[in-house]
């Protein structure tokens, strides 16, 4: 029922990319021959309990009722903060976060204060005279504490680890394989940049888009537009534009203008020709000796793209197109180019040949980690209807990986996990709550049902699943977190900035508006922040960190006394916050480091974690550093629902189960040791959770 639609690209190559990664085949334990008991466990990311339950009362999700009927169903009580990577996270190794050391999609430079993508430490690859390779690049997952499976492994028992997030780059499984999933990139190394031409664009559109999207517009001469497809970045050039930023957050002007011109000549392109036949309504697109005929509204076959970095480096990747509108204009969209399974620049899998086999057997399938279109979404290039026949795509494409290993039989313990609960809440949360800015009731009409149309899916599967397993088998299934509706944005760092915390030079450059393609493609940050006098700044989704004297480069707040009276203070003020427009509290509760993490990565955290009230969520540019005018305004984003940076207390995740269970508070550190204990192996000290059996 569930067919493979998309596909990923790689490069053939791969002279820089790469056999620095090549996980060993090797296993440290042989499975014994003693038949063991079968674990399955399905997760399914943001599947809210709220939601999951109004629904299977209702009898909308059968097949979750069923397994909930010989077991149980409860909340399940996520992480601080409650993001995807931190809670599956602390899903695989049953620790807190401040013993796996993931706290947020972003991470910070203390020297430079610079934000960066979390999840994953980079080594670029080097050149000889700035031409020829000679070291291949190098990922380092920074995730700490170890994974169950690994655990597991070690004892023998038979693993299959499908697509769960901060499993890139993929870990060695004994007897195991792995596919990875978030953070895996598109081919320019981002979460997923799509592309967007148009005859209806002005030149002022043209561009890179908050959230990860190039714009380019279409001058048609006699119907014939010629234009390019912008590829991944030099990793040359890229290297001499790092260097210049971690001089530090200000650069000079000769450093500024240096960045500038590197920038125009950082990233790869591919020349593209688009020919019009406006009578018929449809286009052909010439790329790299391969014509595709498009047709309004139907997505193209996966096409292979090759990158020239120089002569000797050459990166390959692979995208499908879809022809949105050819009658009085023409508008195309090209989806992220993806890794392609069996020869990605990089391993994906372990072992490294495993996703290479599933691409055999199974044909493309998306590898991206976040593999459904909702930035186009929200920049306003694709509509709800594009959007959501896309997103079942990428659900099946997951979902036909995970059965195929559930008929596959050789495991005895499977995981597999589908981010499409979470994208759908994330962008259609709009018209299922009336009360939000962006509710639309005639839309709502025809798509304030699709939430509940992917939770039916996600029923659907656990009924495939459970229809191949074997009698006896115990199934888990297991969310990350919950979802709010988020209605009114807030600028925590214009806050700080209004109660004296961060202090903005009274002259100097006004920041710009902050987008995805400065963090991954080395924009400015904190331009005018004074740090000589701020003691507080807010960077991800809730995070204050202190301005720490011998730890960041311009600390001026001293640990112990001063920072626990800065914690005390800013937690009590920000108590206080309320929404001018009602009176209604913002802030529900503040979390200090101390009070909620243990262990060896506690420096990494945050001093606060602050967790709001439902309807509220830190602003996309405090995120990123950023202080635009005014604290709290309405979310007039198609991402209308949200879970990080909201209080964890409100924002529990689900589990179901075909056992019973003896644990009646189960919270998502106790997954790890659950499945170490269903095997009978020892569950280490360290780890935080407990049984739920």
């Amino acid at each position: 029922m569930f067919r493979m639609t998309a596909r990923v690209l790689s490069s053939g190559v791969a002279l820089v990319l790469t056999a620095g990664l090549i996980a060993s085949a090797c296993r440290s334990g042989a499975p014994s021959d003693v038949a063991r008991p079968k674990l399955l466990i399905l997760g399914f990311d943001g599947m809210d309990p709220a939601l999951l339950d109004r629904w299977m009362k209702a009898g909308q999700l059968p097949n979750l009722s069923r397994l909930a009927s010989t077991g149980g169903v409860r909340p399940l009580t996520t992480t601080h903060s409650p993001e995807s990577p931190t809670a599956w996270a602390s899903f695989a190794t049953g620790v807190n976060p401040g013993k796996h050391n993931i706290y947020d999609f972003l991470v910070r430079d203390t020297t430079t204060y610079l934000p960066d993508l979390g999840m994953v430490r980079r080594e670029p690859a080097r050149f000889l005279f700035n031409y020829v390779p000679i070291a291949r690049p190098k990922l380092f997952s920074i995730r700490g504490g170890t994974s169950f499976w690994v655990t597991a492994g070690q004892a023998g028992v038979r693993s299959s680890i499908l697509t769960v997030p901060v499993t890139f780059p993929p870990e060695d499984v004994p007897n195991g394989e792995l596919l990875s999933g978030l953070p895996l990139p598109d081919i320019r190394g981002t979460m997923g940049t799509f592309y967007y031409f148009a005859t209806d664009l002005s030149r002022y559109e043209e561009g890179n888009t908050e959230f990860g999207g190039v714009l380019k517009r279409l001058v048609m001469e006699q119907d014939v537009a010629r234009t390019e497809l912008i590829g991944p970045p030099n990793p040359i050039v890229r290297s001499e534009i790092q260097a210049l930023r971690s001089k530090g957050p200000t650069p000079s002007d000769g450093d500024r203008a240096t960045i500038a011109a590197l920038q125009a000549q950082e990233d790869v392109r591919v020349p593209m020709t688009i020919r019009w036949n406006r009578s018929a309504k449809t286009a052909t697109v010439e790329i790299q000796g391969q014509s595709l005929l498009l047709e309004p509204g139907k997505m193209s076959r996966w096409i292979d793209l090759e990158f020239r970095v120089n002569f000797l480096v050459r990166l390959h990747g692979m995208a499908q197109l879809l022809l949105m509108k050819a009658d009085n204009e023409l508008q195309l969209y090209v989806s992220p180019v993806n890794w392609k399974p069996d020869a990605p620049p990089l391993p994906i899998s372990s072992p490294p040949a495993f996703a290479g086999d599933l691409f055999e057997r199974l044909g493309y399938y998306r590898t991206l980690g976040w593999a459904e279109a909702t930035w186009p979404l929200n920049e306003g290039r694709m509509d709800e209807q594009t959007f959501m026949e896309d997103l079942y795509k990428a659900f099946d494409d997951r979902a036909q990986v995970i059965l195929s290993r559930i008929d596959a039989g050789n495991w005895d313990l499977l995981v597999g996990v589908v981010e499409s609960t979470d994208r759908v809440q994330h962008m259609m949360w709009r018209l299922h709550d009336p009360k939000h800015p962006m509710y639309d009731a005639t839309l709502a009409q025809k798509f304030g049902d699709s939430i509940l149309r992917v939770y039916r899916r996600a029923d659907q599967l656990v009924g495939e699943a459970l229809e191949r397993i074997d009698p006896g088998t115990t199934v888990l299934v297991v969310s990350d977190h919950g979802f709010h509706s988020w209605r009114k944005a807030v600028n925590l760092n214009t806050w700080l900035v209004q109660q004296g915390y961060m202090v903005l030079q009274s002259q100097g450059q006004a920041p710009g508006e902050k987008k995805l393609d400065d963090l991954f493609g080395g924009g400015e940050f904190w331009e005018n922040v004074d740090w000589s006098r701020t003691r507080a700044y807010a960077m991800g989704l809730g995070q204050i960190y202190f301005n720490l004297r011998g730890r960041e480069a311009r600390g001026i707040v001293s640990p112990g006394a001063e920072a626990k009276q800065l914690a005390d203070e800013l937690s009590a003020r920000l108590l206080t916050m309320a929404d001018p427009d009602d009176g209604a509290r913002i802030v529900r509760s503040v979390y200090q480091r101390d009070a909620v993490y243990s262990g060896e990565f506690l420096h990494n955290a945050s001093e606060l974690q602050v967790g709001m009230e439902d309807g509220y969520r830190v602003s996309w540019q405090t995120t990123l550093g950023g202080s635009p005018p005014g604290i709290v305004y309405p979310n007039m984003k198609k991402w209308s629902g949200d879970h990080g940076g909201y209080d964890f207390a409100t924002t529990a995740g689900v589990l179901v189960s075909n056992k019973p269970f003896a644990s009646q508070a189960p919270s998502i550190v106790d997954i790890a040791p659950t499945v170490l204990k269903f095997f009978g192996l020892q569950i280490p000290s360290s780890v935080d959770g407990k049984s739920i059996f």
